[in-house]
């Protein structure tokens, strides 16, 4: 139960934070005027000494230009509010392809692509599939002016499962919003920025923050979509809690085993102490017996829980509704780290707590442990 608690807790916690990470980036760099706001109102320039390699900052992994606009995709029988997230050739697809289900990732480094990736749900709603064409509608920002009409190609199919990007969101070319915004060919909405080591995601924003201009603003992922990190921060409590409670009936049940023993084998505590044995010597042979039953015990323990875990991780048998938990399977993440430390732990806990029962055998007298029935 442990090991199924922390692969599973660990695995969802990861999986979502790749998940929110591939569609968002995990630190946001743009202007502050655009800070609050999913659509880029005013641009910045790509000409910045941190692009195309963030050299002042040695934990930055990757950054990519990116732009958003607001537009209506409008078919013969459907429309729908969505949400044009432009990219170009520094995309980095790798965050996206395993979500791909159907078709292909289009390619932005050469001509101007009419091709997008829109997500299975937004397709189902508008009755389209791959290779279809449709046109979207761009409202211009200045009054009374007609929206511009872009007509795009589906060259892939995604499903994220994570329901605010599945709903709005369709991915093409950032030269597409360029022109419309009437922008240069260097003027972008935003960075998104992947760092090495998620974990220490604050330090690094606050240290990419005071390396860019002060024009500039940076804000990471945990900060745009606190609501679901701190949902997973519970995650941790959980664990924890499943942990005490396992440690826990272990210790109980091992303790009771020990009693058992222990009065069955009253008369040879006499006999033992009667030819010489002193009590830790005796106590010593009950505590090699419990640590053989700990041992068996967690050899059955971990291997029916790894195996329960492998069968999970290869053919995905527990569902989950991905309204709720942002995945449509329960993730597992295996490391033999944690197991072994998670065996460690139990047999450190269990040990220390049978030498309290153990200390029984010390108030036995051979004299009235021979005689005893």
């Amino acid at each position: 139960m442990m090991i199924v608690s922390v692969a599973t807790g660990i695995g969802l916690q990861q999986k979502i934070r790749e998940k929110v990470s591939a569609f968002n980036g995990q630190i946001i760099i743009s202007n502050y005027d655009n800070n609050n706001s999913e659509i880029t109102l005013i641009p910045i320039s790509k000409k910045q000494d941190f692009y195309p390699k963030f050299k002042s900052v040695p934990e930055v992994s990757h950054i990519q230009a990116i732009a958003s606009k607001a537009g209506i995709i409008r078919t013969e029988n459907a429309f729908e509010g969505i949400v044009f997230k432009g990219v170009g050739a520094d995309y980095n697809w790798n965050n996206i392809k395993e979500y791909l289900v159907e078709g292909r990732l289009p390619d932005f480094s050469k001509s101007l692509n009419e091709e997008v990736i829109i997500s299975r749900f937004l397709a189902d709603r508008l009755n389209l599939k791959l290779g279809d064409s449709f046109n979207t509608f761009f409202v211009k920002e200045e009054q009374g002016k007609l929206p511009n009409i872009r007509r795009f190609k589906i060259a892939g199919i995604f499903s994220s499962g994570f329901q605010d990007f599945d709903a709005s969101y369709i991915i093409g070319d950032i030269r597409h919003i360029q022109r419309i915004n009437k922008w240069n060919a260097d003027q972008i909405g935003a960075f998104e920025v992947f760092v090495k080591d998620f974990t220490q995601i604050k330090e690094t924003g606050n240290h990419i923050y005071e390396q860019i201009p002060s024009n500039l603003d940076t804000k990471t992922i945990t900060e745009k979509y606190n609501y679901i990190f701190d949902w997973l921060q519970l995650f941790d409590f959980n664990i924890v809690v499943i942990l005490g409670i396992m440690i826990l009936v272990a210790t109980i049940n091992m303790v009771v085993a020990l009693l058992v023993l222990i009065l069955e084998r009253t008369q040879m505590i006499g006999i033992l102490k009667a030819l010489g044995a002193d009590n830790w010597t005796v106590r010593k042979v009950f505590l090699y017996n419990a640590f053989y039953l700990i041992v068996r015990g967690l050899f059955w323990g971990n291997l029916i829980g790894i195996s329960l875990l492998l069968i999970q991780q290869q053919f995905g048998i527990v569902h989950l509704n991905p309204e709720n938990y942002y995945v449509n399977q329960a993730p597992v993440y295996l490391n033999w780290t944690y197991i072994v430390l998670l065996n460690l732990l139990t047999i450190t806990v269990c040990f220390l707590v049978l030498l309290i029962p153990s200390y029984l055998i010390t108030k036995i007298s051979p004299v009235k442990a021979i005689r005893f029935d």
